[in-house]
């Protein structure tokens, strides 16, 4: 279950559809190149989480191989809420700009009867507000692979500015609550990827030309 999902779940990942909006265009033929900054958090130790782009630029993938939240035996009392922050240089061609149009958040959970779950994420450019962080929750008995999606409105997509290197900061989180349920006997978990290697998130990518 907390294998790591670099190896297995990168060309699954990869094979996107483009998320297309009314204002958006075709994404450039010229590759982007992501660089990651710094990443932060209980829930992806240094060396836990990797970024990928896929290869027609309509989307980037993050696996993780030790985001896990808890309650329950064995458990510690921290480890109820585990949280990743990323911070991302995406360097697009010249004449482009891009924003998260769709998020798709997979995973998988085992929330005992009465325990609950909590998946919530948001993200934002450098210099600009987040935006407003969306969440999903799951109740016990629960035992299964699980995914979320986000999908922005038209008029609400946040376009990185034309022209300047913006990193982005990406935010998730999960929280594992036990409940009614005994957690002297029982343990709830909520993990950001698969038992069976598919990808965890995938963010898909809406493009722009810029004015010139």
């Amino acid at each position: 279950m907390l294998e790591s999902l670099a190896t297995a779940g990168l060309a699954l990942a990869l094979a996107v559809a483009p998320v297309l909006t009314e204002q958006s265009s075709p994404p450039p033929t010229e590759r982007i190149t992501i660089d990651v900054v710094t990443v932060n958090g209980s829930g992806c130790p240094a060396g836990t989480a990797a970024v990928a782009p896929a290869a027609d630029n309509t989307a980037f993938t993050v696996t993780y191989s030790d985001y896990l939240a808890q309650v329950g035996v064995g458990a510690k009392p921290t480890d109820f809420r585990k949280n990743c922050q990323l911070n991302l240089r995406i360097h697009v061609p010249q004449g482009f700009t891009y924003a998260i149009a769709q998020a798709d958040y997979r995973g998988f959970a085992h929330l005992a009867r009465g325990a609950t779950g909590l998946q919530r994420a948001n993200y934002y450019f450098q210099g600009t507000s987040p935006t407003v962080p969306r969440s999903h929750s799951f109740a016990g008995p629960y035992s299964d692979n699980w995914q979320t999606t986000d999908k922005t409105e038209v008029a609400e997509i946040v376009w990185a500015p034309c022209g300047e290197d913006r990193n982005l900061n990406v935010n998730t989180e999960l929280r594992v609550s036990a409940g009614s349920s005994d957690p002297t006997k029982t343990t709830s978990f909520m993990a950001m990827d698969s038992t069976d290697g598919s990808v965890g998130t995938v963010y898909h990518l809406a493009w722009k030309q810029c004015d010139e």
